[in-house]
């Protein structure tokens, strides 16, 4: 009687596949989004040499904190983003009152201040170590304790990639390489971040991110250090410690789609343009975003810098303040009461100065009356 062999199953996933990880794109495709991406970043880079020191120092503290804060919601960890600010302004030596962070607000600024300062070094196994140990300073992630600083050994089952992981209801995007694989598959990995030179950035760093993501090394937090790995090659590639923009926040924007385009890729083959694609488009839209915020800066620095010799009390600098970055609403007289906290006639006495001095002017009659900046101002 014979052997029957079995054949070998259907690859489920693209690290499964014989020519796993030689990742094939329709380069053509993708020439255009490469394009209008790094004209998107020379622009920016462009409004941030028009600002003051000071002022390009506060943008790059904003977008620091704004990725170590958006990074993490993306896993469902929620930080205070003044708190996560401050913690990043004390160390690059701003100014600042100081808002007593924790350790893992701590930990999450450092990561982001090593990527955006120490961008040329090496990507090393020891550094992402480094990383993990700064994520979960205590050891515990949100479902217990882990093992930091290392690579997971799967005891606990494989390492799936599951959506509404608190409920009966998972849903499996993917499932890493088995734990024997690590070693050798984070090594593969390392060297080609560090060597390969040929790749445009923001592919290099689409790939990066999707490479890290697939190995899902460790037992938590690989979502984060695969976006500060995609974040250190973008800063790479721009040759600059200013992080002015924050793909993450993007992301958190768009949930839903970087996942669904995650899972499609992982269920597909090696040719990536779809996720490719995708992102480009997605880091687009995270530099249109602080290209406006710039602009924004650039403005109120206009601003005060017209209005230097007029005099403001601390109350009305405080909601010109709120105004030139913009609030929910219309200024009324109610309104300034309550962000300035004094009485109806301060608040009158207030509001007609800053028109007297041509710096607001006033809309409307009667009860129906609101403020907005002049257009002259």
């Amino acid at each position: 009687m014979g052997i029957t062999k079995r054949p070998n199953p259907m690859p489920k996933y693209i690290h499964e596949l014989p020519t796993w990880p030689n990742f094939q794109l329709r380069t053509e495709e993708l020439l255009a989004l490469i394009a209008n991406a790094a004209k998107l970043r020379g622009e920016l880079q462009g409004r941030i040499a028009t600002l003051g020191l000071k002022n390009a120092a506060e943008v790059r503290a904003g977008a620091i904190a704004t990725e170590a804060v958006k990074s993490s919601e993306i896993e469902g960890e929620h930080f205070d983003f003044d708190v996560v600010r401050s913690s990043v302004a004390q160390r690059l030596g701003l100014d600042v009152g100081g808002v007593p962070a924790d350790r893992r607000v701590e930990g999450i600024v450092a990561i982001a201040l090593d990527v955006a300062d120490r961008y040329a070094e090496p990507l090393s196994e020891q550094r992402l170590f480094n990383w993990h140990g700064a994520l979960f300073p205590t050891g515990y992630a949100s479902f217990g304790k882990i093992a930091v600083g290392v690579y997971r050994d799967d005891s606990q089952g494989p390492m799936q990639v599951v959506s509404k992981a608190s409920t009966k209801n998972q849903v499996v995007h993917f499932q890493a390489p088995d734990a024997p694989r690590l070693s050798l598959e984070m090594a593969r990995f390392l060297d080609w971040f560090q060597e390969t030179r040929h790749l445009e950035g923001s592919v290099k760093s689409a790939l990066a991110h999707l490479w890290f993501i697939t190995i899902h090394p460790f037992e938590d937090g690989n979502g984060r250090i695969g976006r500060a790995i995609l974040d250190l090659a973008l800063a790479r590639d721009d040759n600059d410690p200013l992080r002015a923009y924050s793909v993450s926040a993007q992301i958190q924007a768009e949930k839903k789609g970087y996942y669904d385009i995650l899972e499609q890729t992982q269920k597909g083959d090696l040719d990536v343009t779809d996720w490719v694609t995708w992102y480009l488009g997605c880091l687009a839209r995270a530099v249109q975003k602080s290209i406006q915020e710039v602009d924004g800066a650039i403005q109120r620095e206009k601003f005060w810098t017209h209005h230097g010799n007029k005099q403001f009390n601390e109350r009305q600098r405080k909601v010109v303040s709120l105004l030139l970055i913009g609030f929910e609403g219309k200024l009324r007289n109610e309104k300034y009461r309550r962000l300035t906290e004094v009485s109806d006639a301060t608040a009158s006495r207030d509001l007609a100065d800053l028109v007297e001095q041509g710096i607001l002017i006033r809309q409307g009659e009667g009860k129906g009356s609101y403020y907005e900046l002049s257009p002259e101002s």
